[in-house]
């Protein structure tokens, strides 16, 4: 209870951050415009409801809307002349400017993003477990004090995170391209499905799903977000665009039978794609590994999920990741579960001798 930190907007980060900080012995004071907002973050064990008598704090985080940040950050700048602030905002250019511009004392200003959300909003969805494991990515400028970073981060620390220190730009180029224009790419992808016949939909697999899964996040958060990093993702969406025009030229040519060369136009941009996934960091930020996937038909019932992963667990084997499909018009799903090449064949010979229907 020795560092009191306030948080100041109560919902999916706001009030997870104050779970997760609560659990682990920090005094959380909470504050939001929204008096439902507050009292539910209250009652989900993130803090106590901030007021007149609330003592000044250690550090303040800022996890206001996006539009609204850069002002509240200068606000409680101001308020509490003696505490370090920070703020959640997925921008963190546009930020600073208003800050360094505002006449505040910017020594006690940090920015940090963590790398970290879900696809529904609000203090209901809130987590404990929000930021395990996850980068914060923590941004200081030049005139930030080394106290004040250190502040930021023992919370981001404190809460599971990896932290990752960079300058304002390089994160803002750095999330247009794997945050802000995935999330524009899932939402496109899903457009297109708003026409398509039900029987054409049905047969969606786990790649739509994949795909499409972040874009049922909150429109209107991310068109704050969109807005605030717009050249960089403005820069990004040209690199797409591109190569979008190349393939589409690709396929013009092969609809008019004139397709020399076009087939080389196409798996040059799949290949690419290989490569660029395999950048992708592998488990707790190492390298990329290679898993191999074995393919199990498990009945849709109680329980019968949890029997596999015990199953796979009393075999020896680590379950490196685990994706459930459903099949179509049948009460059953197939889960896919990534093991190291070597665990391939007794996984399958330990789960078949149990009764398991594995497929090849």
């Amino acid at each position: 209870m020795s560092t009191h930190v306030h948080i100041v907007g109560t919902g999916l980060i706001g009030t997870s951050l104050g779970i997760a900080l609560s659990h682990n012995g920090f005094r959380v004071s909470l504050a939001d415009p929204s008096p439902t907002a507050v009292r539910l973050a209250r009652d989900l064990q993130a803090g106590e409801v901030a007021d007149d008598e609330t003592s000044a704090p250690d550090v303040v985080v800022v996890a206001a809307p996006p539009d609204v940040t850069a002002r509240v950050v200068v606000d409680v700048l101001d308020r509490w002349p003696d505490a370090v602030v920070t703020d959640v905002a997925s921008v963190k250019e546009s930020v600073l400017r208003v800050v360094l511009d505002s006449g505040a004392d910017a020594s006690r200003y940090v920015g940090s993003h963590p790398m970290a959300g879900r696809e529904r909003s609000g203090a209901a969805a809130a987590r404990a477990d929000l930021f395990d494991g996850r980068a914060w990515v923590i941004v200081p400028h030049e005139g930030s004090t080394d106290a004040a970073v250190r502040r930021v981060r023992e919370v981001a620390l404190a809460v599971g995170s990896a932290v990752r220190v960079m300058p304002a730009h390089e994160h803002d180029e750095a999330v247009a391209a794997v945050s802000h224009v995935p999330q524009l790419a899932a939402s496109i992808v899903a457009a297109c499905l708003r026409e398509l016949p039900e029987s054409a939909v049905g047969l969606a697999g786990q790649g739509l799903r994949d795909v499409t899964r972040i874009a049922a996040s909150d429109p209107r958060l991310w068109t704050q977000i969109l807005a605030g990093n717009a050249p960089a993702v403005r820069d990004v969406l040209r690199l797409v665009r591109d190569q979008v025009d190349d393939v589409v030229g690709a396929l013009d040519a092969l609809v008019d039978a004139d397709g020399d060369g076009s087939l080389g136009t196409l798996s040059r941009v799949l290949e690419a794609g290989n490569l660029g996934h395999a950048r992708i960091p592998g488990k707790h930020g190492a390298a990329p590994a290679a898993y191999e996937v074995v393919s199990v038909v498990v009945p849709d019932e109680a329980g019968a999920l949890a029997r596999l992963l015990t199953d796979v667990g009393e075999a020896g084997i680590n379950l490196e990741d685990l994706h459930l499909e459903h099949g179509l018009g049948q009460a059953v799903g197939v889960a896919e579960i990534s093991v190291v090449p070597a665990s391939v064949e007794p996984l399958r010979a330990e789960l078949a001798r149990l009764g398991w229907r594995v497929h090849d």
